[in-house]
């Protein structure tokens, strides 16, 4: 049985822009074992990033989520504070676009396609059951970034220095009620 969690979404993600990340949606739900994320991003690289990406270039995602309870006495408590790790890659031998997250890989044939997978997370989980209390508002934090530490050092001088190498969300906050 999955509960929904009330979710309240931030009025400043209605347009998406041409180039870049934004987080569309996101909503945290209630399983037995805890509590699951689904989200969808909007995803549109610059021609560039495509170019070097179809060029066989590793590229690292990470996506951030946090977890806050504010408190009027003291700072906000942060009981959740998780990044998971998407790496995109080319296999030119194949003529495949890899998504890899930790173990597990998935193969596309269009860049297209690879991103729309990349695009949407599905029952992450976030949180044990018991780590919220019924009845109390939590805000929750996602974005999506380019890893650029982990691009190779020609593209991190790159990554400094460009617009189309500084891929990150802004933060997508809402209010979460269990």
């Amino acid at each position: 049985m999955v509960l929904l969690v009330a979710v309240v979404a931030s009025p400043s993600r209605a347009v998406a822009s041409a180039e870049g990340i934004s987080a569309r949606s996101a909503v945290v739900t209630a399983a037995a074992d805890g509590y699951r994320l689904d989200a969808a991003f909007d995803i549109r690289l610059p021609t560039g990033f495509r170019e070097a990406i179809s060029r066989g270039v590793p590229v690292h995602f990470l996506v951030e989520f946090e977890l806050a309870k504010s408190r009027w006495y003291w700072f906000d408590r942060r009981p959740v504070k998780l990044v998971k790790s998407y790496t995109l890659t080319y296999v030119p031998l194949l003529k495949q676009y890899r998504l890899s997250a930790g173990s597990a890989s998935q193969s596309f044939p269009r860049l297209e396609d690879a991103l729309q997978s990349l695009s949407r997370i599905r029952a992450w989980p976030v949180a044990e059951r018991g780590l919220m209390q019924p009845g109390e508002s939590y805000q929750a934090a996602l974005r999506m970034r380019l890893d650029t530490a982990q691009l190779p050092k020609p593209f991190q001088l790159n990554a400094v220095s460009s617009q189309d190498w500084s891929l990150t969300s802004e933060w997508y906050r809402w209010s979460v009620d269990p």
